[in-house]
């Protein structure tokens, strides 16, 4: 297994492998090829920047059975994505800021996150995961008032998308086995959510290999597989919330209510 980081030293940004909070610095692309280039620096001397910058970010909704079971909802037919889009991206330490005229609740979601890492254009499910580059922790944080604010369109794009609403991090771990992962996240210091991601209705090869029908999957591209039960609102005037899942690290962040 191997943790990739992007980090920002001197004003300049950089990447490498995580090991041990020291950082082997490389040179190229993260994805397409790289090297090491010999250089070492210590975690706790850099900044750290989203594992990467995604052309897209694919995020599904009802993809785990436990939380379908509880809203009472069918299993869909086919695959229920939105667009995240790019601008809602931070890293892990930063903050989550409420959007301007919104006084309505902040919903938390924790989630993973794939990262592609080869085409994917009506891919074939058994070779779904050979197009993967890693996985990360996905926060899909919503403004959940906003979604079915008007009667005749739901707003999935905006009340998801505004500016800091999808952190990523802290970093893209590779030879993973999904199917083994557990997300956990904890606000204000209590667990609030603590999944298999073997309870997905659709595996991540699934999600790859149906999304791909719709939409060209790009190198860096994200999709973020849903969430489970747990899910909540940041009701306290300031809040800590952090995503675990084992073998990727720790996604945290802030959101101030005031």
């Amino acid at each position: 297994m191997t943790r990739w980081v992007r980090f920002l030293q001197a004003e300049k940004e950089a990447f490498g492998i995580l090991a041990d909070d020291i950082i082997a610095v490389h040179a190229g692309d993260m994805i397409a090829g790289c090297e090491a280039t010999g250089e070492n620096v210590a975690l706790g001397g850099v900044k750290l920047l989203p594992p990467i910058r995604p052309g897209k970010m694919v995020a599904l909704w009802n993809n785990y059975n436990m939380m379908r079971e509880k809203m009472g909802g069918e299993r869909p037919e086919e695959p229920l994505w939105f667009i995240k889009t790019n601008n809602s991206i931070i890293a892990t330490g930063e903050t989550i800021i409420r959007p301007a005229g919104y006084d309505g609740p902040v919903v938390f979601e924790g989630e993973l996150g794939i990262v592609i890492g080869k085409t994917c254009k009506n891919v074939a499910e058994a070779e779904a995961l050979d197009r993967v580059f890693g996985y990360t922790c996905v926060n899909d944080v919503t403004a959940m008032a906003i979604l079915k604010r008007d009667a005749t369109f739901d707003q999935w794009t905006r009340c998801k998308s505004f500016d800091t609403f999808g952190p990523l991090g802290p970093a893209i771990a590779t030879g993973l086995d999904p199917m083994t992962l557990t997300v956990r996240t904890v606000l204000n210091g209590e667990e609030r959510q603590n999944y298999p991601v073997s309870d997905m209705l659709r595996t991540p090869a699934k999600l790859i290999s149906e999304i791909s029908r719709d939409v060209t999957l790009d190198p860096g591209d994200i999709i973020a597989c849903g969430t489970n039960v747990g899910v909540g609102s940041m009701k306290q005037p300031h809040n800590k919330v952090e995503i675990t899942i084992d073998g990727i690290g720790t996604l945290t962040n802030t959101f101030d209510n005031g």
